[in-house]
């Protein structure tokens, strides 16, 4: 699964310690996701759209 967080925390000058703050998961958490190596639950996705205010569909792409 592809996902354009970075892109998000860019837009929104947000450092990944940041983002993790706001939604209760830790740096590291962020990062994996970032890089591909985490897929993250269906409530942290939707956490992910909601913080950013878009959908699921515009943050993460299904390879």
């Amino acid at each position: 699964m592809r996902n354009k967080i970075k892109v998000y925390r860019a837009m929104h000058d947000l450092t990944q310690d940041a983002l993790a703050k706001e939604l209760g998961v830790t740096r590291q958490t962020i990062l994996a996701i970032e890089k591909g190596k985490y897929d993250p639950s269906l409530d942290l996705a939707f956490r992910i759209a909601r913080y950013f205010h878009t959908t699921v569909e515009e943050v993460f792409q299904f390879d």
